[in-house]
């Protein structure tokens, strides 16, 4: 069983390097039309070109797994702000593709949490269809079919089976295309992994596991009887499945992500996954990004049975 290991869009280890500045509607509303303009593209440009410098990091450090920032384009979707990002920056655009696919790094976006279907209000779809619509304009941009969109299921406003129905109503209104790039996350209060399971295999849609999430709100399903169902909904994708890793801040049951992740938290979760023997990939949530990503590879190498292959990729012999 082969596992690779990736970071979230931020190498911290590369100096002044956020792939993440912004621009605010209340800064940007007291400039002219051409003043505007010029700081928009400047900041685009910078996290354009920053994005690319954690790419060329992960292939230095033999990293093939990458988070892409859902905030490279200030005020993409601000209704009062919306502007074409990709024209400007076609060429830089097309060489950061380039770079992400003559590498073989698979990427992936995850949009806010007020990127979300399971709402009442038409208002709030509308809004998250948008979102949906800006990370695969950056996508296309990147000539990047397979980058995918990590979702929560959302809200439950108090009756988690009419949200569950609205969510899938409401994805269905994602425009040709728009819905094959997404993956469905449980999250660590609202929907556990079977409530994903179950919607996931109604959508024909890949699970992304959470195992921090699970030891926070598990449901009735444990990882070893979940594990089969989730493997399946990746089955017509032609991609490892992937799960996200990382460990509470405060205590076992706490939501807040650690700085680095702990071999003992989540090595009960790579036990069983090698009891199944199944290449799978792993997102690391850490709030030291790049830095824990390496960190705990050290201290996973060491485990019998395990045997580092790559730079972020280890074989776990069963």
């Amino acid at each position: 069983m082969n596992i690779r290991f990736g970071f979230v869009s931020h190498a911290l280890s590369i100096w002044n390097a956020s792939p993440a500045h912004t621009v605010t509607w209340a800064r940007a509303k007291e400039l002219s039309k051409d003043a505007r303009t010029e700081k928009l593209h400047e900041v685009t440009a910078k996290n354009i070109a920053h994005t690319k410098r954690a790419i060329h990091y992960c292939i230095a450090h033999e990293i093939n797994l990458f988070r892409l920032s859902s905030s490279m384009v200030p005020l993409a979707t601000h209704p009062d702000a919306a502007w074409d990002f990709v024209t400007p920056f076609r060429r830089e655009w097309e060489e950061l593709g380039e770079l992400i696919r003559s590498a073989g790094i698979r990427t992936s976006f995850h949009p806010n949490q007020f990127t979300l279907f399971t709402s009442p209000k038409d208002d709030v779809t509308e809004r998250s269809i948008e979102d949906i619509r800006y990370h695969d304009k950056m996508a296309q941009a990147m000539d990047l079919p397979a980058c995918r969109f990590v979702l929560h299921v959302g809200g439950a406003y108090g009756d988690k089976q009419s949200a569950l129905k609205r969510f899938s109503e409401n994805i269905r209104k994602l425009p040709d295309g728009l819905r094959d790039r997404l993956m469905i996350e449980n999250d660590d209060k609202s929907y556990h992994g079977d409530d994903v399971l179950t919607l996931c295999r109604s959508e024909k849609l890949p699970f992304i596991f959470d195992y921090h999430h699970h030891v926070v709100y598990s449901g009735e399903s444990s990882v070893a009887n979940l594990l089969p169902g989730l493997f399946d909904t990746w089955n017509e994708t032609g991609l490892p499945p992937k799960v996200h890793l990382s460990s509470p801040k405060d205590g076992r049951r706490s939501r807040a992500h650690a700085d680095g992740l702990d071999l003992e938290f989540v090595r009960p979760f790579l036990e069983t996954m090698r009891e199944f023997g199944r290449d799978f990939d792993v997102m690391i949530e850490a709030k030291q990004k790049d830095k824990a990503l390496l960190s705990f590879l050290e201290h996973l190498e060491k485990v019998r049975g395990v045997n580092r292959i790559a730079g972020a990729t280890v074989s776990y012999k069963p």
